[in-house]
């Protein structure tokens, strides 16, 4: 295996790990993982071509074929089969069609190469749901990242309504909840801190304040 570092940074929608992976990554000039990307798109593609989610076989196949690719089209884009779905897949669609895809055992499978292929020198900062306890066990720093509901409810608003995507507040805490519940109840994978992860509370805290905390335990890793 190769042994490059790995920071994962876990946690539930809204907690802010895409933010802070990046910042990371940009920080030690390591690489980026965006997991979560990977089953948005795939629970798109799922969507597009109206593949039955009832039908595990039929998402691990497409999971397998269907051609994902980052910056394209600019460093935070994501493009499938050549088209850039940077904005769809960050739907609600995308978040729902994500979580479902994600409790599926197959499909998480036929993911799973996909994301172990972005582990290379001089290290990787991995942003997911389990990257710290199942993709990447053996990573150098585990960070779980939380934050109460209504504050995580609340950054999706932002986020969707400053990208011109309409969003209803109270919808989003409902969906969000319900999320939370799907994804800490599946029987795949279900989104629990690593057993030695280092878990920090988000919702009163600046970006910047949880990047210096991250940063500050990865030399102690």
């Amino acid at each position: 295996m190769n042994k490059a570092p790995v920071i994962t940074i876990d946690g539930p929608s809204g907690s802010g790990k895409g933010t802070i992976a990046s910042r990371v990554a940009e920080s030690l000039d390591f690489s980026l993982l965006d997991s979560g990307a990977l089953y948005r798109v795939l629970g798109v593609a799922c969507h597009r071509h109206k593949i039955d989610l009832s039908d595990p076989p039929a998402v691990a196949n497409l999971a397998r074929n269907i051609d994902i690719q980052f910056g394209l089209n600019g460093e935070d884009s994501v493009s499938l089969d050549g088209e850039d779905v940077s904005l769809v897949i960050r739907t609600d669609l995308g978040s729902d069609m994500a979580s479902k895809v994600g409790a599926i055992e197959a499909a998480r499978e036929a993911l799973f190469q996909r994301q172990l292929d972005f582990r290379e020198p001089p290290g990787l900062v991995a942003d997911g749901r389990d990257m710290g306890a199942t993709v990447f066990p053996d990573a150098t720093l585990k960070i779980f990242l939380t934050a109460s509901a209504e504050e995580r409810a609340q950054r999706r608003y932002k986020q969707l309504i400053g990208k011109g995507i309409d969003a209803i507040l109270p919808a989003l805490l409902r969906d969000l909840k319900e999320r939370d519940r799907r994804d800490s109840e599946r029987a795949v994978s279900p989104l629990k801190p690593a057993e030695d992860a280092i878990v920090i509370d988000t919702t009163d805290l600046t970006i910047e304040q949880v990047v210096k905390q991250v940063l500050e335990h990865y030399p102690l890793a």
